[in-house]
């Protein structure tokens, strides 16, 4: 539903909203914002928030630390419950330099900008992530709630409350969910949000990692997006389901191609695979990210596509006859927790390049890549995504279509950082080597 600034300021009457909270998110993907009071409301709608950008990370230098929140009001929701007996608001911003051009380090930017690209071919593109996370006792340790695996459901089960709980919460903002289940893992869940245009994907994104973990803290307990956090077990991903339109029709449909794509899908599918590794750092952000991205717990290690191997990085979905609409591709290498801006531009960027410069798509794999020798791997070409974060910055610190997507300012800041967290890993000990080597060393 279409929201101007009027139908805000009724909406905030209406419901008796006291706060209003302007959000937006910093280069990591960590939410940020402020609050501000009713009275402020149409004045911030008119001229926008100042701050102070240089404490936000990958944001302003001291020197150029003035920034403007502006309200998006399409995005204005009711948070669903009250906070210290007060109704209160959100609204994601766009943030702008102070003489109104875009921060080229907003993330919402980066996405907007290269959703413009597509939208300037008259386009749409449209993307559906199946968010997985962990509930556990609390943030200090790994504490179970369920022994339950894929698709166990039990009424008893707090994991299921929790589940519910936040499925309803997301409906009261308006989120449309499509369906929810408990994951492979003990303790793990997903919730899947509707498909949407990416830009709205983003921000519905943001909200659904918002409303999980508010509403575990509400019961006590604590609910974590961390792609591995527990050894021996699956981590949790965030597959991506993409298609472009035009208008109504579907671009990535045809009757007659392989798997019903058409060439445009191919070529597309072809841009993922040939850019997939310089975009990694982006996808799989963080140290723990490449300990998901292993052999044996149903995530992607190699790049290659095809439609049943869910030992594939790029797998495409069976279409049903009559539902053209619903032809897509899904890569499945991202983590939930990967800034979505970030991550849907990148992965949008990829596979836009396939189809600007005609990318050919090599032959699907569709046998078990995990059981194949490295002969084999060899003679069909399939090679490995980066296995550490150092690997992935080192691919991605010399992508020229990284540099494209992103742009300087966020391009340079992201690995500036990515650098500081490796070093940070490599130099600290951990418990493991004292356990392994401290007795016979």
């Amino acid at each position: 539903m279409t929201k101007t600034r009027e139908d805000v300021l009724r909406l905030i009457d209406e419901a008796g909203v006291r706060y209003i909270r302007l959000v937006f998110t910093d280069i990591l993907g960590s939410m940020k914002g402020m609050t501000i009071t009713r009275p402020e409301i149409e004045q911030v709608l008119d001229e926008g928030q100042g701050f102070d950008g240089s404490s936000i990370q990958g944001f302003a230098r001291i020197d150029e630390s003035d920034l403007m929140a502006i309200p998006d009001p399409l995005t204005f929701r009711i948070i669903p419950w009250e906070v210290s007996g007060e109704k209160v608001a959100m609204m994601f911003c766009d943030i702008q330099n102070p003489d109104g051009t875009p921060y080229e380090g907003d993330p919402r930017w980066v996405l907007k900008r290269n959703l413009k690209k597509i939208q300037d071919r008259g386009w749409t593109a449209y993307i559906g992530p199946e968010i997985e996370y962990f509930y556990f006792e609390n943030d200090s340790e790994t504490g179970i709630l369920d022994r339950s695996g894929y698709f166990d459901y039990g009424t008893m089960d707090i994991g299921a409350q929790l589940r519910k709980k936040t499925v309803a919460g997301l409906e009261m903002m308006g989120i449309p969910v499509e369906c929810s289940h408990h994951e492979v893992a003990p303790s793990q869940h997903e919730i899947d949000l509707k498909y949407q245009e990416a830009l709205v994907m983003a921000d519905f994104a943001q909200v659904y990692r918002f409303i999980v973990k508010e509403v575990a803290m509400e019961n006590e307990l604590y609910a974590t997006f961390m792609p591995k956090p527990i050894f021996g077990e699956n981590g949790s991903g965030m597959h991506c389901h993409q298609s472009i339109f035009e208008g109504e029709k579907n671009l990535f449909f045809d009757p007659k191609g392989q798997y019903s794509l058409s060439d445009m899908a191919r070529q597309y599918i072809a841009g993922l695979l040939h850019h997939v590794k310089e975009i990694t750092l982006v996808l799989n952000q963080w140290v723990n990210s490449y300990k998901r991205l292993v052999e044996g717990y149903e995530a992607p290690a190699y790049v290659s596509w095809g439609r049943r191997n869910r030992s594939s990085l790029i797998r495409v979905p069976a279409y049903r006859q009559g539902k053209e609409r619903a032809t897509r591709i899904e890569l499945r290498s991202p983590d939930p927790a990967a800034n979505p801006y970030l991550a849907f531009a990148c992965m949008l960027g990829a596979g836009m390049k396939g189809i600007e410069n005609n990318y050919k798509l090599p032959d699907p794999i569709e046998s078990n890549i995990f059981n194949m020798k490295e002969e084999e791997k060899a003679r069909l070409n399939i090679t490995h995504l980066p296995n550490s974060l150092e690997n992935a910055i080192r691919t991605a610190k010399d992508s020229e279509l990284l540099k494209e997507v992103l742009g300087d300012h966020v391009f340079e800041k992201l690995i500036e950082n990515k650098w500081i967290e490796w070093d940070k890993y490599r130099t600290h000990v951990s418990q493991h080597e004292i356990d392994t080597y401290l007795s016979w060393l």
